[in-house]
């Protein structure tokens, strides 16, 4: 199965709300007028895109005015050069060129952040590569013990402490065996939450400057993992980690449980931070390197259009 066909299947709530959504508007031979913008808007709403919505419809109904859109194929072909623009990002597998390659991990509890790890690690341990996972959310209960079930399943080593161990301290440990080991990849958890936010992002910064201490270039990438079923409300979730830590790339994850999905848009507009990987299910193959364009299309093209 492509990449195309296996992101429709799994994101068809989205994909539903969206291209199912814009084949209701045409329906019975419907001219394009000014409603039907205002009710392409409100769909494009419906699927979290936010302030997108109004933006790509205000330009698809300029460009009817100009006499360049004629019908249903035609604001669909529009609406994907749109929403390709809000996505200007190169696709494909990032590089992973440094020996080890340190990847910090970020996001709130609950947002898909350790089946994420689990997904990168198996991910990465496939490819060939030898993977360390460093278990540094101490303050959550069974934390370590829970990332630690995932790694074994993907053959992949993990460093932790016990239980409120000091979380640098974890991830100095993991860089130290990581260089040690002859690890090809570190990928660090970090806290979800603590007693106030100001300790959750003084501890993230602690951890990058221990991190330091070992690689001074490290950590080389740092993903925050973000809910699509929180859909614009993860904007705010961003904001508050890009503070306290210099994110280079999202994982959206959860995508296959929301007709929200309209909301990586958003996201990828109001940050300027590319999304490296999407999660489409539980399983450990269900992470996705995200690629633009396939995705647009996952959510556009009609039912039996391949």
């Amino acid at each position: 199965m492509g990449v195309l066909s296996r992101l429709k299947e799994r994101l068809t709530r989205t994909r539903r709300a969206i291209s199912d959504g814009i084949s209701g508007l045409f329906k019975g031979g419907r001219p394009i007028d000014d409603a039907l913008f205002a009710e392409l808007e409100e769909l494009l709403y419906t699927a979290d895109l936010g302030k997108v919505a109004a933006e790509v419809t205000g330009e698809l109904a300029r460009a009817h005015r100009r006499g360049e859109i004629h019908g249903e194929e035609d604001v669909r072909a529009a609406l994907k050069g749109e929403l390709l623009q809000r996505l200007d990002q190169p696709g494909g597998e990032v590089s992973l060129d440094h020996h080890p390659t340190v990847i910090l991990i970020a996001g709130v509890n609950g947002s898909g952040k350790t089946t994420s790890i689990a997904k990168l690690a198996h991910r990465f341990r496939e490819q060939g590569r030898r993977v360390l996972v460093a278990a540094c959310d101490t303050f959550r209960a069974a934390a370590s013990d829970q990332l630690e079930i995932w790694a074994e399943r993907s053959g992949v080593e993990v460093v932790r402490g016990g239980d409120g161990a000091d979380p640098a301290a974890v991830a100095f440990d993991a860089v130290e065996a990581a260089v040690v080991r002859g690890a090809d990849v570190l990928i660090v958890d970090t806290a979800g939450r603590l007693h106030t936010q100001k300790n959750l992002m003084d501890e993230l910064s602690k951890i990058v400057r221990v991190i330091q201490r070992r690689i001074p270039e490290a950590p080389h990438e740092a993903w925050l993992v973000l809910d699509a079923t929180n859909g614009q409300n993860a904007v705010q979730q961003a904001r508050e980690f890009t503070a306290a830590i210099e994110v280079t790339g999202l994982i959206v994850a959860k995508l296959d449980g929301t007709a929200r999905g309209g909301a990586v848009f958003g996201i990828r507009e109001a940050m300027g931070i590319p999304v490296r990987y999407i999660g489409t299910g539980e399983t450990m193959e269900l992470l996705e390197v995200f690629e633009p364009e396939a995705f647009v299309d996952a959510l556009l093209r009609p039912d039996g259009e391949e």
